[in-house]
């Protein structure tokens, strides 16, 4: 799913609206990627730079986007920050509900 046409901040007010939250995390992936269109090389980009976003998040930001054109084809660089959107206001909650899940 992917949350178009709005800031961080205001899907954060959002979720805490709604009594859920918004985890910022600190690391950041950046990723390169090729293709004949300005829109398939973000798509390759964003690919890559999802793989690398660790399992146990169930989100990520954009915060980078910068297109190069060649001639013949273009290359998209993109940065993800990881994110994660839950009802427990702790991340040491979510690792125990995992480690929970995994022994039963």
């Amino acid at each position: 799913m992917s949350v178009k046409n709005t800031t961080a901040t205001t899907l954060d007010i959002e979720l805490r609206n709604a009594d859920w939250h918004f985890m910022w995390l600190t690391e950041a992936h950046q990723c390169w990627g090729i293709g004949q269109t300005a829109e398939l090389a973000c798509s390759n980009a964003i690919v890559l730079a999802l793989k690398k976003v660790r399992q146990r998040f169930n989100a990520a930001e954009l915060s980078l986007l910068k297109i190069t054109k060649y001639p013949g084809f273009q290359v998209a660089k993109v940065e993800l920050h990881p994110r994660q959107i839950q009802r427990h206001a702790s991340l040491g909650l979510v690792d125990e509900m995992t480690l929970r899940d995994s022994t039963a």
